[in-house]
């Protein structure tokens, strides 16, 4: 493996020498890629997102949000893929920032994945400026153009690079349907901590190097909600997601980024959840910290292990709007039947494989998928490229529970979603 790349990297100085490009173009596909990142943080006071009875605006900031981006370029195709620390993409604000993206680097739709961390400590993003906050309308045309701004440098940057695959494994995030039963012996399922419930503890590592082996990106997948932190809140955090970020690209220096993708995790919570505040209290390590150093740590610990670059000149991708059966009161109706919109977009690169997913989708859906992609390794990504909220598994309609009842699509929706997803995967 050694001699290979040895091979190989000399093989691409030889490429981009004066006068020999023309010759190399046939002979070897270069795989190049170009990072950066961008300070979102709000400069004013703003609504917060994920909890319907936080009502103030933010009072401060414990730790900075970024927007990272990771590009790939290889024989004409590209993959950008856009890490954000806010918590999705609603109310229209996923066409609002991609519309503008694809037009402005002439993208195709599917070489986009414009990706939220879904922390619940971030500013709402809102066009209407009507319902809208003054202030969280501001922030959100800002953030348009730092996007704007930050995904061309990145494609400005590229350079040639190789990547290589690790994984690990973290408990930090826990399901939280938990089963109670009352005193008339009648149960239900409530949010809260049910360690015993499935999850997908896999953190999955990406290392983007140059060829002199320098760290361009440590981009990484795991399956948690970004809610150590609750309504109760009211200062500015990345939470457990943006914090291992953070922590990340502190360990590996070198200016890497450390862009995070959130798997499917709509019925994941951190094992700490929904707590008031940053503890201050002497001696203590604040939850959200712990938690977040805890996956970010793992996050390194695998990085350290990849030591295979393996170039690959293969970029391929697609994106599909899926029609999903949607619940009787469901938003749109079409052919006597009533559907929602849920997209999904696929791409490979080389033999990793990743799937976005325009929604809120619970663990059980994201491996289902990883079971059955033809690729070795998957990126599952949700709140990737829309927000269609809460997509859970059949089985779990016959419980019932906040996902469940906060979701627009019938039982049926999960299966059609896992079925396309592999699909798009193998057609490529």
């Amino acid at each position: 493996m050694r001699m290979h790349c040895r091979i190989l990297f000399v093989t691409l100085l030889v490429c981009l020498s004066p006068g020999s490009v023309a010759w190399c173009a046939d002979e070897v596909a270069v795989l190049r890629a170009g990072t950066a990142r961008a300070d979102i943080t709000p400069e004013k006071p703003v609504q917060m997102s994920g909890y319907a009875s936080r009502k103030d605006l933010s009072t401060g900031v414990h730790d900075p949000l970024s927007a990272r981006v990771l590009a790939f370029e290889a024989r004409g195709k590209r993959l950008v893929l856009v890490s954000v620390d806010i918590i999705g993409f609603y109310g229209g604000t996923a066409e609002y920032f991609r519309d503008a993206l694809l037009a402005e680097y002439d993208l195709e739709p599917s070489e986009l994945f414009l990706c939220a961390i879904h922390t619940h400590s971030a500013p709402t993003p809102t066009i209407d400026k009507e319902k809208g906050h003054p202030n969280n309308v501001e922030y959100t045309e800002k953030l348009r153009g730092d996007l704007i701004k930050v995904v061309g440098q990145a494609l400005g940057r590229m350079q040639p690079a190789a990547v290589g695959i690790g994984v690990g494994s973290c408990p930090v995030g826990s399901n939280r349907r938990e089963l109670r039963i009352n005193q008339a012996g009648e149960s239900s399922i409530v949010l809260g901590r049910n360690p015993n419930g499935p999850t997908d503890k896999e953190v999955l590592v990406m290392k983007v190097s140059r060829p002199d082996g320098a760290p361009l990106a440590v981009a990484f997948d795991y399956a948690t909600h970004a809610t150590c932190l609750g309504p109760g809140n009211y200062v500015i955090s990345g939470d457990v997601i943006g914090l291992a970020e953070q922590f990340v690209e502190r360990i590996v220096g070198d200016g890497a980024i450390a862009p995070a993708f959130v798997g499917a995790s709509g019925n994941i919570d951190p094992w700490f959840r929904v707590l008031p505040q940053f503890n201050a209290e002497p001696g203590w390590v604040p939850e959200p910290v712990l938690l977040g150093t805890f996956l970010g740590e793992e996050v390194v610990h695998v990085c350290r292990a990849i030591d295979a670059n393996v170039a690959t000149s293969r970029i391929a991708g697609n994106l599909a709007v899926l029609d999903l059966p949607a619940k009787a009161s469901g938003v749109l109706s079409g052919g006597g039947a009533s559907t929602a919109p849920f997209v999904v977009t696929v791409a490979r690169l080389g033999d990793v494989a990743f799937v976005g997913l325009g929604g809120e989708v619970l663990t059980e859906i994201g491996m289902a998928i990883k079971a059955g992609s033809p690729c070795r390794h998957t990126f599952v990504v949700t709140h990737c490229n829309g927000a269609a909220g809460y997509l859970a598994p059949g089985e779990l309609h016959v419980e019932g529970g906040y996902e469940v009842r906060s979701s627009r699509f019938t039982p049926q929706a999960a299966d059609i979603v896992v079925r396309e997803s592999i699909r798009l995967l193998h057609d490529l």
